[in-house]
């Protein structure tokens, strides 16, 4: 069975999937049938909730397997301005990554600014939204339901709300 999710995916990726997130061979086939046949999200290239969308997954840097933006259901990832991803990155169900604003004099146009940066070992809560520009240090947690207007670089916090303040500091240290 795990070559058929190899049909869908890139190799090393469902390697990975299979043993550092646990994903079951079933579920993978299941999200590439949506995917590759079906046509949800057909041309990105990780696996993608049916439910979710991405749009510019092209404009998504990431390492392989440990981000899968729009995996969880309902996310919609919107790279017009890039989006970089660091490893072992969670994103819960609902979140909406959005790295364009719309011009407002013109409302068909983008406006440029950076790519949103998340890096390693961060945590976005369900139904969280990181608006343009904005860069998660490592170890960040975002709250549920917060939405993210400016950078905490520094990482190593816990922010939630709206908009998103740090509520706490946390240590890396196992204790």
């Amino acid at each position: 069975m795990t070559c058929i999710a190899k049909f869908f995916y890139d190799s090393d990726e469902v390697t990975i999937y299979l043993s550092h997130y646990k994903i079951s061979v079933k579920t993978l086939i299941a999200m590439g049938f949506m995917q590759r046949i079906l046509g949800f999200n057909r041309r990105v290239p990780w696996p993608v909730h049916f439910t979710s969308l991405v749009t510019g997954y092209n404009k998504v840097v990431r390492p392989k397997g440990h981000a899968t933006p729009g995996w969880m259901p309902n996310c919609y990832i919107q790279a017009i301005n890039g989006i970089i991803m660091g490893s072992n990155i969670y994103i819960g169900p609902g979140v909406k990554i959005i790295s364009a604003n719309h011009d407002i004099l013109h409302l068909e146009a983008h406006k440029v600014s950076p790519p949103i940066i998340i890096e390693d070992n961060c945590w976005i809560g369900a139904n969280s939204v990181i608006l343009p520009g904005v860069h998660l240090g490592p170890h960040t947690i975002v709250g549920a339901g917060s939405v993210v207007t400016k950078s905490f670089g520094e990482g190593h916090c816990v922010i939630a709300g709206n908009p998103a303040k740090k509520i706490k500091d946390i240590s890396t240290k196992r204790k």
